[in-house]
């Protein structure tokens, strides 16, 4: 291989390997670990304790329920288990988010008062700019300012 290839082969995998290492893919990496292991934990928790608490209620078992049509059952229990897993993963993922952030803030710092922008005419009681030697609404000099001689 010409030497401009071999350069070329070094500088993508250093690109590749900067990619890889940043924090924030890091940090997805492990999320993606530990959803999978939070999703097995909630299906458990659906499967073993919720689905089994709502048929003792209602008399019913949803991984069963199905429409039959012809030959084929559609499977309308395990779409309905399907739909409380999601709840169940996105109201936990919501509460563990909404603790992590109330963890994360910082506490409120007072303000400290700012700097007024503008201050009013002792002549005609307008509004005028902080830094105005002259009124533009009556032009009166305002006091406190040294000549500007031209």
């Amino acid at each position: 291989m010409a030497e401009k290839e071999i350069k070329g082969i070094k500088k993508f995998f250093e690109e590749f390997k900067a990619f890889a290492m940043r924090g924030n893919v890091l940090d997805m990496a492990v999320g993606v670990v530990v959803g999978g292991a939070f999703t097995s934990i909630v299906n458990s928790l659906v499967n073993d304790i919720i689905n089994p608490a709502i048929g003792l209620f209602f008399n019913a078992d949803f991984s069963d329920v199905g429409i039959h049509v012809g030959d084929v059952m559609i499977g309308i229990g395990s779409f309905i288990n399907a739909i409380i897993n999601f709840l169940i993963v996105a109201f936990v993922l919501f509460v563990v988010i909404k603790t992590i952030n109330a963890l994360h803030k910082k506490p409120a710092e007072p303000e400290a008062p700012a700097e007024p922008a503008t201050k009013v005419c002792p002549y005609c009681q307008s509004e005028i700019s902080i830094k105005a030697v002259r009124c533009p609404h009556c032009t009166s000099k305002l006091e406190g300012f040294p000549e500007i001689n031209n």
